[in-house]
């Protein structure tokens, strides 16, 4: 049996319309719609484990984007900057 999410999500009239917007848009990047459903279900007072069968997720990652969501809000949904070398494609780099 799993446990209750620690991370209580309550949206504001304004996150909710914008993240419902985000998963309607026809044009907007899977990943970011898939966020945006977390958000939604966390909402609706879902757990991780139900989350993660509507989004097709393992239950660690609908965690996290729900965690992040709770602590940074809509901010928290976008990528993060990553470590390294960032990548570069020059014309050039093809032969």
């Amino acid at each position: 049996m799993s446990r209750k999410s620690p991370y209580t999500i309550l949206l504001t009239q304004e996150e909710k319309q914008i993240l419902e917007k985000e998963t309607r848009k026809y044009t907007s990047p899977y990943f970011r719609v898939v966020r945006a459903k977390i958000a939604l279900y966390a909402a609706e007072g879902m757990r991780n484990d139900e989350i993660a069968r509507r989004v097709d997720l393992p239950r660690q990652i609908v965690s996290k984007w729900r965690k992040r969501f709770f602590e940074k809000r809509l901010l928290g949904l976008e990528d993060e900057a990553r470590q390294g070398r960032p990548p570069a494609f020059s014309p050039s780099s093809r032969n």
